[in-house]
């Protein structure tokens, strides 16, 4: 089990009541907030949206952008970041950077850090390219990979000892270092990054991202994730 974990740091309270709120100014007369002691409740509230907004594919998107879910995503490698941060609409992310944060590299040398803690490799098995060659990442590929990754630990912290800043020192280390980043996202746009990112042919860090993330999204809209998971989940479709 990888150390990937993802964590809600704050989100909008009754989301799907939200979402109701501006769906329903959209033709009210009135001014909807006057009457929000009679809005229905976020069960209800879901399913109104379910059946006026996402039934049989009508596209209508635009209210579900109102409510965020502020997650904090964490141990996951560098290459994730530049996976999700393409398709970034409606989405925000803060990003931990290796010119502030490069100690860690230092304690891997020093023994306070395991190797696998700062950077990321992927586990042993079977994989295949994307023009479908196979091949096998073996125990022996691996174990050199970390050394590999300690000899550059080691050369990063040479250079600090020579003066170097942080910023020039970083070029040294791995690709895959492991990073923790906080990434607001509105509903709409937290569903467009699963389409793309949890489909089958995804990058399996990516994948492992969306998965992480799946929980928290069906636990704060229920009736839209349960929609989306029988409608679009996996399946590839264009996103929103």
């Amino acid at each position: 089990m990888d150390r990937f974990q993802v964590e809600v740091i704050s989100q909008t309270p009754n989301p799907q009541q939200t979402i109701y709120a501006a769906m329903h100014q959209d033709y009210a007369e009135g001014f909807v907030w006057d009457d929000r002691h009679h809005f229905p409740d976020e069960r209800k509230a879901g399913e109104m949206i379910i059946k006026h907004l996402l039934a049989g594919n009508r596209g209508h998107y635009g209210p579900l952008e109102h409510p965020q879910i502020v997650l904090n995503c964490g141990w996951f490698p560098h290459s994730t970041m530049q996976q999700i941060r393409t398709h970034r609409v409606g989405i925000s992310f803060d990003v931990q950077s290796f010119r502030y944060t490069g100690q860690r590299v230092i304690d891997v040398v020093e023994g306070k850090r395991d190797v696998e803690e700062v950077f990321y490799l992927r586990p042993l098995g079977l994989y295949s390219d994307r023009q479908g060659k196979k091949y096998e990442y073996t125990p022996e590929q691996r174990q050199q990979d970390i050394e590999w990754c300690l000899e550059a630990c080691k050369r990063y912290q040479l250079r600090i000892g020579q003066g170097f800043s942080e910023e020039h020192a970083r070029g040294l280390i791995p690709f895959d270092v492991r990073q923790h980043w906080v990434m607001s996202a509105n509903v709409r746009s937290l569903m467009h990054l699963l389409d793309l990112r949890w489909k089958a042919d995804a990058q399996l860090e990516a994948q492992k991202l969306c998965e992480s993330s799946w929980d928290h999204f069906k636990a704060w809209v229920p009736e839209i994730a349960e929609w989306y998971e029988t409608n679009r989940l996996k399946k590839a479709r264009l996103s929103p």
